[in-house]
């Protein structure tokens, strides 16, 4: 794609938008879960939400802050570059979320411009249940500049996947899965919907939405490292690095990283295919597990 050199609105950066309210249900929690293939039983019931729900409450303040500094005339050149979640409890049925965001910055390059945003989630109480920073890549969008400050980094280190992984996990995306995740999540982008809009935006059709994808890695670790108990995860990164269609199977390798105060951090990859034929869809993934027993309220 030719770069296009446009300009952004470098003021927006650092203000908060209007805060937006939302009710969780069990009904939506569970919603969820089933949209995401989650076999967690507490998910599944609607009793703890899964992780990646987390950008249901989030998702209008996302939307609205992704064009704060960027023009609307390339609003058909964005796609979901990155997403880092940090909890600091999981989301209940009957808890409002109070999500507020602003931009971060952005940086320019000849394949397209990096935008960071800051969504906090707090309660009634003003409590944060969760930050998340989203980055916002627009593909042949050079602003020839770099202004503010990007996501932070949570990169897979080459001596971290030299070592064995502790675990690989294959799982399958449904054909149908675009279409149950979209009222599920709130999100009606076309190009998850609509093989024309697909097609026109560039893409070989329909694909699978980043943080379905994003949500299919959590359940995998989870279940993996965590024994299914989402109170125990800290943070979950990845940057999207392919699109995923309807129909493929996936699969998640995941290493040991670290510990430090009763946390252990897991880095982990997703591709679909296999040998040579493998693409990375998912990279630089990164989870922050606690101990047995620490994550617990």
């Amino acid at each position: 794609m030719t770069s296009t050199q446009v300009r952004f609105d470098a003021t927006g950066i650092g203000v908060w938008g209007d805060a937006d309210a939302f009710e969780v249900t069990r009904d939506r929690i569970a919603a969820y879960a089933e949209a995401t293939n989650d076999p967690i039983a507490a998910h599944r019931s609607g009793d703890v939400a899964p992780p990646v729900f987390a950008v249901v409450p989030a998702f209008m303040s996302m939307l609205q802050v992704a064009f704060v500094v960027a023009p609307p005339e390339v609003a058909l050149r964005v796609v979901h570059g990155e997403q880092d979640f940090r909890y600091y409890r999981p989301i209940r049925p009957g808890d409002v979320i109070t999500t507020r965001a602003k931009a971060l910055g952005y940086r320019g390059a000849a394949n397209g411009t990096s935008a960071a945003f800051l969504l906090e989630c707090r309660d009634t109480d003003g409590a944060l249940v969760n930050e998340q920073t989203m980055t916002a890549f627009f593909r042949g969008v050079d602003v020839g500049e770099t202004v503010g400050e990007l996501a932070p980094p949570h990169r897979l280190d080459d001596a971290v996947r030299a070592d064995a992984p502790v675990a690989v996990v294959t799982q399958h995306v449904d054909d149908d899965q675009t279409f149950r995740y979209s009222p599920a999540s709130g999100d009606p982008m076309p190009i998850h919907l609509d093989e024309d809009a697909a097609k026109q935006a560039g893409l070989p059709g329909i694909i699978a939405h980043g943080l379905c994808t994003q949500a299919f890695t959590s359940w995998a670790v989870l279940q993996a490292v965590a024994g299914g108990d989402s109170s125990r995860l800290r943070r979950h990164a990845v940057r999207f690095a392919r699109p995923v269609l309807p129909g493929q199977d996936i699969t998640t390798t995941i290493w040991r990283a670290g510990s430090c105060g009763g946390v252990t951090t897991y880095a982990f990859e997703t591709t679909t295919g296999e040998g040579d034929a493998a693409q990375v869809v998912i990279k630089d993934g990164l989870a922050e597990i606690t101990d047995e027993g620490a994550g617990d309220e």
